[in-house]
């Protein structure tokens, strides 16, 4: 039950642009402001993350700013949010390692070659640039483009984006794995 509901909340949150787009000439912007935190902190209850605390606290500022200003700008800015937070915790974990990406990696593989972690901290930091290239032109949508435009960005082309980024990753990490085994291999065989 956990597992659905929590699926049903990553599909929520996957939508969330384009349930804001179909209601922003329906809905008062104050009433969209409650469903992000409500969804937000949904998300941190059914996830038990740190991270989703910290979105939810965020989209209580912002919540607070749209009832403030009275429009839905705020709302708008949540995707903005979202990027500031991963940005900050896939950051932190560069300055504190392990990194984000060597604790996903460990799961795998728990004792990862110095190598490895040197990798992964690159792929780390590599998503930290996709945080504020994505999290730029979020903010840019939120402020200057149309509400189509900005819901066609954050609710499709922020996530083909992120998923040509996790394919590229992905095939550059089959080279560089094939790579250190045939180095692995060669130095083997000369010894």
């Amino acid at each position: 039950m956990r597992k659905a509901a929590t699926a049903a909340l990553l599909v929520l949150t996957l939508l969330y642009p384009f349930g804001v787009y179909a209601a922003l000439d329906h809905v008062a912007p104050h009433w969209l402001a409650g469903a992000m935190v409500l969804l937000s902190l949904a998300r941190a209850v059914s996830t038990r993350q740190g991270f989703w605390y910290l979105v939810a606290a965020g989209a209580g500022v912002l919540a607070l700013s749209s009832w403030w200003q009275g429009d839905a700008q705020a709302v708008k800015l949540y995707p903005v949010l979202v990027n500031a937070v991963l940005l900050a915790v896939f950051g932190w974990s560069l300055r504190c390692p392990p990194s984000v990406v060597e604790r996903l990696a460990r799961l795998q593989t728990p004792d990862l070659p110095a190598a490895a972690v040197g990798y992964t901290a690159r792929v780390t930091a590599l998503w930290c640039s996709f945080f504020v290239l994505n999290g730029t032109v979020a903010a840019y949508t939120a402020l200057y483009s149309s509400d189509a435009t900005w819901a066609l960005y954050n609710g499709l082309l922020a996530y083909v984006a992120m998923g040509v980024l996790m394919a590229g990753e992905w095939l550059v990490r089959q080279h560089v794995q094939r790579r250190h085994r045939l180095e692995q291999a060669l130095g083997a065989s000369n010894e």
